[in-house]
């Protein structure tokens, strides 16, 4: 096995543990409206998403096609590498994608362990960019496309991150209003019950939207890996084992489920009814699955957030905790720049090492951040238990081990 195929190895096992990442970071932007209000159980509420995010994963590559072609510039028209970086492909383009890849991944579990709905997606692009930029220049990005219209990274996930949580607050609040509006004097005690069932429809739709979107820009990642290899040149298409293995690994991690932020989601933002749920859900999915077919790389965390607010905001007395609100923008701002640091810094390790040493070397300081943040997460543990404990205390913390849990569960049965 050559240099190139290794380093091609870590690459793609990067980018799964990626997209694993990217779903239970994700988890709450379908299902936390419906654990919120008790539609579905928790447990039952994350598999209902795996087994959705799985078949979504397959119903379209447009996303896909923006990540392998609008995000940094690595091959030529006929999709093969270019012809002046194909010396420098085996320990230089193939480390840009890893340490982009690495600067995505920390970030996204850097968020999920102080349970911030930040953009998976934008972590990932911000990692690419950075990376890109540390190892080919400004002009290794593929900032505007080819300039005759809005693609590149500013069509296709700069603005898309900007007027996507405006369009998915303004849907939400109108859909809040319209529902109450037409519900007055309707005993809640029945337009609950009736919403639930609703919720339910309407959050499946959000996991099947986030399945086609997100699932495929780890697609479009491996992807790109490989043409930065020479192993692949078509630029219209993706291999069958990049979707299936993309597919699975983001529904393990939607079922793992991202508890702290499903936590964050679901009670932190505003207290949501029912009525609120579908409307929110509903938005969300609309606005996800209209630019999944339109190839935006738009952020799912971002439309569901502002869905969730929205909702808030359309519903007569509804209180919205702005203070949350204000952190989840400021780390969207942030979550671009960061990832891209960490992307740029990583790519600077592994090539002043060199090599094939120097992939390993980055892919361990991968491993040994992503444990360090794991083991950190268990001194407060929040889990299906006590994700719905009210927002204004602190949940109380679910012991990790099992034979404490069972003492607990004893006792208090007593």
């Amino acid at each position: 096995m050559t240099e190139t195929s290794v380093i091609l190895a870590l690459v793609v096992m990067t980018a799964l543990a990626f997209d694993f990442t990217n779903g239970f970071h994700d988890t709450a932007n379908a299902m936390a409206t419906s654990i919120a209000t008790k539609a579905l159980r928790p447990k039952t509420a994350v598999a209902l998403s795996g087994v959705l995010n799985l078949i979504g994963a397959f119903l379209s590559v447009e996303v896909a096609l923006t990540v392998t072609n609008a995000v940094v510039k690595i091959q030529d028209k006929t999709g093969a590498p270019k012809a002046e970086l194909l010396a420098d492909r085996g320990s230089g383009l193939l480390l840009i994608v890893l340490a982009g890849l690495v600067g995505g991944i920390v970030w996204n579990l850097l968020t999920w362990l102080v349970g911030l709905p930040s953009s998976s997606s934008h972590a990932l692009f911000g990692g690419l960019i950075g990376a890109t930029v540390a190892g080919l220049g400004w002009a290794g990005v593929n900032w505007n496309g080819d300039g005759s219209k809005l693609d590149g990274v500013v069509g296709k996930v700069l603005l898309p991150a900007v007027l996507s949580p405006v369009i998915a607050a303004l849907v939400a609040s109108f859909g809040t209003w319209l529902i109450f509006k037409i519900t007055k004097g309707i005993s809640a005690r029945y337009t609950d019950k009736g919403f639930k069932w609703g919720q339910i429809g309407s959050a499946s739709l959000v996991s099947l939207a986030h399945g086609t979107n997100d699932a495929q820009k780890t697609m479009g990642v491996i992807t790109l890996a490989l043409i930065a290899s020479g192993d692949w040149s078509d630029t219209k298409n993706i291999p069958l084992w990049v979707k299936v293995s993309c597919a699975v690994a983001i529904a393990a991690g939607t079922y793992l489920g991202g508890w702290r932020i499903i936590r964050t989601l679901g009670k932190g933002l505003t207290d949501i009814s029912p009525p609120q749920g579908t409307a929110a859900q509903s938005g969300a999915a609309a606005v996800i699955l209209a630019s999944s077919q339109l190839g935006f790389a738009l952020s799912t965390t971002h439309v569901a957030t502002g869905s969730v607010l929205g909702s808030g905001l359309g519903r007569p007395g509804a209180r919205v905790r702005w203070g949350v609100a204000g952190r989840m923008v400021a780390a969207w701002l942030i979550t671009l720049p960061a990832a891209g640091l960490i992307g740029a810094v990583m790519w600077w390790i592994g090539h002043s090492i060199g090599g094939l040493a120097g992939a390993i070397v980055v892919f361990l300081l991968l491993v040994a951040a992503s444990v360090a943040m794991w083991l950190r997460s268990r001194g407060e543990q929040i889990d299906h238990d006590n994700v719905n404990d009210d927002w204004d205390s602190p949940p109380a913390t679910t012991p990790a081990d099992p034979a404490v849990k069972e003492a607990v569960r004893v006792v208090a049965a007593n």
